[in-house]
């Protein structure tokens, strides 16, 4: 029987508070600056059965609400008092998502019966393989990305498992690092105990069982209740990620979110098909799997900021997850860069929720910065270091009411920023500038947040650069009605000399004393037409150095002179301009020249004409065939392109006649 509803706010607050108390044991103990400064790490407590109750909301990670800790909690066949266990291995029970997340787990008892689990992550700077920081989207096999640990006891009665502990250490690039912050996370779980039993001892145990099944309970009922604010029905939403792989193709996450009495489905039919790199999202066809889920809470915490956090949420949800696509990938697809990946599939969500609720939705937020990570050597120990200097993040898209935050990281605001002093006294870097990047916000009415750019020189030899999540060159956001994107993202080598290269979307780059690398993350779309935008507000960006006097002029309309707006040319300039604009009700969307660009060739009909034709043949061959018929689509003349899905099924006929191992298949 339900416990009475004061009784379970008083239990909410007390889970939420060891939650809390746990992140700050974390917090305070850990040694990367990746943890302690970023704060790349989550905790939580569970259910026995491995759903998440409580999570904290001060610090740490917030993309792991809806984490369920089943699958590896089920994999251990026993548990005794003092046990802890780990596994980073994102192909065993698709708890951890990349190799550098070690989740570790503690059963809590009480007379001899599990109660309780303790849980939490962190990411870890390296895990060995391939490359330092052991993620690139250039790998093509998850054997790449480092050690990879199935789910086993790193403790067993308390005393250590020392030949687990032995390999790992044995692997990684930093062991002290990684020990230190293992260690962070044994002492998370530790107070997570503490704080359990001290609600026993307060509830008693009956109370306290049942309570934290009606806590699931009290987030499902207020998912439900937002939920049924939508109007029923389905809202189709698509994004592209600039390549699918290194020199790729576009890589295209398709949506359809049905809303019915209170619950959701996602189909993700129409998805890129498995990626011969790094960026598949490994979520093992589970349907309501954590990555799925991080879109889904933003949106519903937006709409409601009294939502209950914690896997309850998960259970409006039911999904449609092809296999052998990049959302539900098969082993040994390489899954490292799925944080790019679940970026975009975040934004994938909030499209299809910004369209199904225009008016309450922001605009695209910023992506395509990178979290940075430096290899290199300490020129006075000659001591090889790797560390994580700062993620970079842009600002929330404009909304129907105010500009987006500028610099706020928006959908991946948790991570902190590093300051520089911290870095420069760890890494032999000089940095010459981190700040919000100008004229990178999306014009609007009300305009989208900058986003950030930093600069740094390199003092020692045979360093690499790691810019991890690089994206955006060539896609951007998406504005709304009437707002505009925003810029896209940069990344340049020794910028504004005779040695100056673009490396786009590379991800690693090899880099030498004196050399200067420049990196910068797209800007966040705006919201509503930016010839209404209160030319103060446009004079004041000026001021500040968030907009150029000339884009204050190109993009609103706004003549500003000695600083001050020339009112009546303004005036005269708006009122030209919006002569010239198309008449009526601004589309829902603006999804940028880029993008048009794209979906002139590549429209709904073709891609659906596609998918329909990969989905037939062995996933091994699906993403070779993609990329002959998109080099195929290129090479037509613009008359034969038609855009009905005919050209697509046409050429892949043809192209599967070249092969008769699938002619055979075709024919059966």
């Amino acid at each position: 029987m339900s416990i009475d509803t004061i009784t379970l706010e008083i239990l909410k607050n007390h889970a939420r508070a060891a939650a809390e108390s746990m992140a700050f044991t974390l917090y305070r103990t850990a040694h990367a600056t990746f943890v302690k400064e970023t704060e790349d790490f989550t905790t939580g407590l569970t259910t026995p059965a491995g759903e998440t109750y409580a999570t904290p909301i001060e610090l740490g990670a917030t993309w792991f609400v809806g984490l369920n800790y089943g699958p590896v909690i089920r994999a251990i066949p026993h548990y005794d008092e003092g046990d802890i266990c780990i596994t980073n291995d994102p192909y065993s029970g698709f708890v951890c998502t990349h190799s550098p997340d070690i989740h570790i787990w503690k059963p809590i008892f009480h007379e001899g019966e599990i109660v309780s689990f303790s849980v939490g992550h962190i990411h870890h700077t390296d895990m060995g393989g391939a490359v330092p920081a052991s993620l690139s989207r250039s790998l093509t096999e998850v054997h790449q990305e480092g050690i990879r640990i199935p789910p086993t006891k790193i403790m067993t009665k308390g005393v250590v498992n020392q030949q687990v502990l032995d390999i790992l250490m044995a692997n990684v690039r930093a062991p002290e690092q990684s020990w230190g912050d293992l260690k962070a996370q044994i002492a998370s779980c530790n107070t997570g105990e503490r704080k359990v039993r001290e609600m026993i001892a307060k509830f008693g145990v009956a109370t306290f069982k049942q309570g934290i099944e009606d806590l699931l309970g009290y987030a499902e009922a207020q998912a439900r209740a937002i939920v049924r604010r939508i109007p029923d029905g389905a809202y189709q939403f698509a994004d592209y990620m600039d390549e699918d792989a290194v020199d790729g193709k576009p890589c295209r996450l398709n949506l359809m979110m049905t809303v019915k009495d209170g619950s959701l489905h996602f189909d993700f039919t129409g998805s890129d098909p498995q990626l011969e790199s790094s960026l598949n999202i490994p979520t093992g066809g589970d349907e309501r799997h954590t990555l799925l889920c991080v879109g889904l809470v933003y949106a519903l915490y937006s709409l409601d900021p009294t939502l209950f956090l914690n896997s309850g949420i998960a259970r409006i949800l039911s999904s449609t997850l092809p296999k052998g696509t990049m959302i539900n990938p098969q082993f040994p697809a390489a899954v490292g860069m799925r944080t790019l990946s679940a970026k975009r599939l975040q934004g994938v969500i909030l499209g299809a929720f910004a369209r199904a609720l225009p008016g309450e939705m922001p605009a695209a937020s910023a992506s395509g910065g990178p979290i940075m990570n430096v290899n290199t050597t300490d020129n006075r120990t000659g001591r090889r270091l790797m560390a994580a200097i700062n993620p970079m993040v842009g600002g929330a898209g404009g909304r129907a009411m105010e500009d987006g935050a500028d610099g706020s990281g928006a959908n991946q605001g948790f991570l902190k920023n590093t300051p520089v002093e911290i870095n420069e006294a760890e890494v032999p870097l000089r940095f010459e500038r981190y700040g919000l990047a100008k004229d990178s916000g999306g014009p609007g009415k009300h305009r989208g947040g900058l986003g950030t750019e930093m600069k740094f020189e390199v003092f020692a030899p045979n360093t690499r650069v790691t810019a991890r999540n690089r994206d955006r060159t060539v896609f951007a956001g998406w504005g709304m009605r009437g707002g505009r994107v925003g810029a896209n993202s940069a990344f340049w080598l020794n910028p504004g000399s005779n040695r100056a290269f673009n490396l786009r979307n590379t991800d690693i780059v090899k880099v030498g004393p004196g050399d200067v690398v420049y990196v910068a993350c797209g800007g966040a779309s705006g919201y509503g037409d930016p010839l209404e935008r209160d030319p103060r507000k446009v004079a004041l960006d000026v001021r500040r150095g968030y907009v150029s006097a000339d884009k204050a002029r190109e993009d609103y309309g706004v003549v500003i002179v000695d600083g001050a707006v020339d009112a009546a040319a303004t005036a005269s300039l708006r009122k030209e301009r919006k002569a010239e604009s198309q008449k009526g009700e601004p589309a829902i969307f603006d999804y940028g020249a880029a993008r048009d660009a794209h979906e002139a060739i590549w429209t709904e009909k073709s891609y659906a004409t596609l998918t329909k034709l990969l989905a037939a043949q062995p996933v091994h061959w699906r993403f070779y065939l993609k990329h002959r018929v998109f080099d195929a689509i290129a090479a037509l003349p613009d008359g034969e392109r038609k855009g009905d899905g005919s050209d697509v099924a046409r050429i892949f006929a043809k192209l599967i006649e070249e092969f008769p191992q699938l002619a055979a298949q075709a024919a059966e």
